[in-house]
């Protein structure tokens, strides 16, 4: 008779098969962690099992599965006032979305995270979503605004490697010339 896990345990499988790289298997896992914890009444670590789940499945190329995991976990977390997480899920309900090249849709969802991260002074989340952000501005034709996104992003982070700075310092060419820096 095989030894039921508890959902702590539960997550902690999920978690190193992901480390591992077996991303179904792990978003296996997060999705039990996610039904035990319902089952208890925990409803804030039961969301973020499923935003587990979501990420494991993006990384497994199921993007509409990721879509439909992390789904209105995001309302969870708001009504709990957890603004971290609730920016957690929003950023990770826009990479499902640009993982199913809905880009527009994720890119107004990277804003709303960004927003968030910026009210609690979050940076290097902050950082992280400015650059897919700046990514996604990339792919939609908005060259000048995907700058300012990368700037901002670099503005957020406390140590920027030799390659960020020598990118931050091309990036301020630009707005020196027209005056913002």
């Amino acid at each position: 008779m095989e030894k039921q896990l508890t959902p702590d345990q539960l997550a902690e499988h999920g978690q190193r098969l992901y480390r591992s790289g077996k991303h179904l298997e792990a978003a296996e896992q997060f999705e039990k962690a996610s039904k035990a914890f319902a089952e208890l009444g925990d409803v804030l670590k039961s969301a973020e099992m499923a935003n587990n789940r979501s990420v494991a499945l993006l990384q497994a190329g199921d993007a509409q599965g990721a879509l439909d995991a992390c789904a209105g976990t995001e309302q969870i977390f708001h009504k709990a006032g957890d603004t971290e997480r609730e920016g957690i899920a929003i950023a990770n309900y826009a990479a499902a979305l640009e993982g199913l090249n809905r880009l527009e849709e994720a890119l107004e969802h990277y804003q709303r995270a960004a927003a968030l991260f910026k009210q609690i002074n979050h940076s290097e989340m902050r950082a992280v979503v400015l650059k897919a952000i700046s990514s996604l501005q990339i792919r939609t034709n908005r060259q000048f605004e995907a700058l300012a996104s990368m700037d901002a992003a670099l503005e957020e982070q406390k140590k920027l490697s030799l390659r960020e700075r020598l990118l931050k310092k091309i990036i301020d060419l630009p707005f020196k010339m027209i005056g913002k820096k």
